[in-house]
């Protein structure tokens, strides 16, 4: 072994030599570089060589001879390596606990409120492509001629009969399924669904049939009262979500117990008013297709007021005397076909931004507990919740918010603004009513310093005072002269219904702030009332103007 090795380094030594020589000469060898040994074992058998290999001036690496060299690592080096790992997998000395946890609830925050804006966004253009379809559709059937040239054996007003009979009856039925639906389904998913079903109802226009339009309607009002109860309760939940997410060091909210009475009664009051601030556009937005496609197509007010004598209180029915032609000329059909195309698109949006934009109102474990206690149960409880004292109290407001509503894009809208303006300017005092009651829901703010009954009481005063002017207010027909007081009128009424939608909604939530699994209850109960109200409204509408007023004050 001994002589092995010293042959090796004899050898290696020669070679070293040639290389030098070749340097001195300036002739870069074919290897470039030579090997320096620093340590060679003496005891008889070769342990360990350490070698260093270095760079000459021609910048060439050459490999150790004969291969035979077993590199040895650093021993300094690897203690680098290791130092560098136990750094990186150690506690880090700039990493913060607080406000990592901080950051991220501040970003659940948002996301809260990006539900809310997402959840209001999309209601908003349901209801502005659902009211402005149904708008448009029923001018169209109403004239004689688009009846007699396009269906004239249909019977097109028939259908339309059939098709409102299916959309305010339905929901009277709505008390007995709505609860099953939202504990089946899930909050989100039963405005996804609802939604969906709006979207059904547009795609419908395009063929115009008996098989098409009333099954649709029907499928309409089966939606409204779980789409409405699903919204207040998504809009509450959001709210309780808040609190629990600025206040997540509370120990009642880490071990996810009841939350305190009034924690989170001014989101509540904060949610609600943002909801109907972007809801109530909803009526601006409906008469677009009013506006830009029907308005040129219009008859002036003296054809179609023609054989009307009076206006507004003295009335009975809708508008005695109306003209059954109301189109100076028809609209082309693809002209219509790129209407309810378009409409047909925000209505799919709005169901994408439930779908994708609108997070869960309810944790998994929550959904669980909500489904445990049996579908009997889910079924009978909302009867027992009409036992409740605070709802019975808040009957006559539930009730009067349908009626107010109706009454305003209808009754008001009709045998007042149609009867004195004429048709040409029904958008007019829509899209005020709507901008007024988007507007004034910012009032509803002010239940955080005020008395919550406040806005309930103001709303009805507002109305009120309203209905004893329009029961004295006979004007003749095609009046221009009187659009500065209806536009005035028209106001002060969305006033009144930013009032009472935004104070009855919040009321609710924060009478039922702490008792989550109870919301999707009485916030049915809200609506039901409100479905028949809406029933009622449908059933009178032949009766005269001042019995109907009278009903409402």
């Amino acid at each position: 072994g001994d002589f092995r090795f010293s042959r090796q380094t004899f050898s290696f030594n020669l070679q070293l030599e040639g290389e030098k020589g070749n340097q001195e000469e300036g002739v870069c060898p074919p290897g470039g570089l030579g090997l320096i040994l620093h340590e060679a074992a003496a005891t008889g058998a070769m342990e360990a060589i350490e070698e260093e290999r270095t760079v000459d001036d021609c910048g060439v690496v050459v490999a150790p001879p004969n291969g035979g060299m077993n590199e040895l690592l650093d021993v300094g080096q690897e203690d680098n390596m290791q130092g560098q790992m136990e750094e990186f997998l150690g506690p880090q000395a700039q990493y913060n606990e607080e406000e990592e946890e901080r950051k991220y609830y501040r970003r659940k925050r948002l996301g809260v409120i990006k539900n809310v804006v997402a959840s209001s966004f999309g209601a908003m253009i349901v209801y502005g492509v659902y009211m402005g379809l149904l708008q448009m559709q029923l001018i169209l059937h109403y004239d004689m001629t688009y009846r007699e040239v396009k269906y004239s054996n249909l019977g097109l007003e028939d259908i339309d009969r059939k098709m409102l009979m299916g959309i305010n009856v339905t929901p009277i039925i709505g008390f007995l399924y709505t609860p099953v639906l939202i504990r089946f389904l899930g909050t989100k998913w039963m405005m996804f669904l609802a939604s969906g079903i709006y979207a059904l109802f547009v795609s419908t226009n395009y063929w115009e049939r008996y098989y098409t339009l009333v099954p649709s309607a029907v499928a309409i009002g089966v939606a409204i009262v779980p789409l409405w109860a699903s919204l207040g309760n998504y809009i509450t939940r959001m709210a309780q979500q808040y609190y629990e997410y600025a206040n997540y060091r509370e120990e009642h909210v880490q071990e996810q117990k009841k939350l305190p009475k009034g924690a989170c009664h001014n989101y509540i009051i904060v949610f609600q008013s943002l909801f109907y601030v972007i809801f109530n556009l909803s009526f601006v937005f409906a008469e677009l297709p009013m506006r830009l496609v029907l308005h040129h197509h219009l008859h002036e007010n003296k054809h179609i007021l023609a054989n009307v004598k009076i206006c507004g209180a003295a009335i009975s029915g809708v508008i005695p005397g109306f003209n059954t032609t109301v189109l100076t000329n028809l609209p082309r059909s693809m002209l219509l076909i790129q209407v309810e195309s378009v409409l047909m698109g925000f209505a799919f949006l709005s169901m994408i931004i439930f779908l994708v934009l609108c997070g869960p109102a309810y944790r998994p474990t929550e959904e669980i507990d909500l489904r445990s206690i049996g579908w009997g149960n889910i079924f009978q409880l909302p009867f027992k919740h009409l036992r409740d004292y605070r709802l019975r109290l808040l009957c006559p407001f539930f009730i009067y918010s349908g009626f107010e509503v109706i009454f305003a894009v209808s009754g008001f809208s009709l045998s007042y603004g149609v009867c004195i303006l004429g048709l040409k300017s029904l958008w007019l005092l829509i899209v005020v009513y709507g901008l007024s009651s988007s507007v004034f829901s910012l009032l509803s703010l002010c239940l955080l310093r005020l008395p919550r009954w406040l806005a309930l009481i103001g709303g009805a005063v507002v109305h009120g005072v309203l209905l004893v002017v329009l029961m004295v207010l006979s004007v003749k027909p095609s009046s221009p002269d009187q659009l500065g007081p209806l536009l005035v009128i028209t106001a002060l009424w969305g006033l009144g219904s930013a009032l009472n939608k935004t104070g009855i909604s919040t009321v609710v939530g924060m009478l039922y702030a702490e008792e989550k699994e109870r919301l999707d209850f009485v916030y049915t109960i809200y609506h039901w009332w409100q479905a028949i109200a809406i029933f009622i409204v449908y059933l009178w509408s032949r009766m005269p103007m001042r019995v109907k007023s009278w009903c409402l004050v």
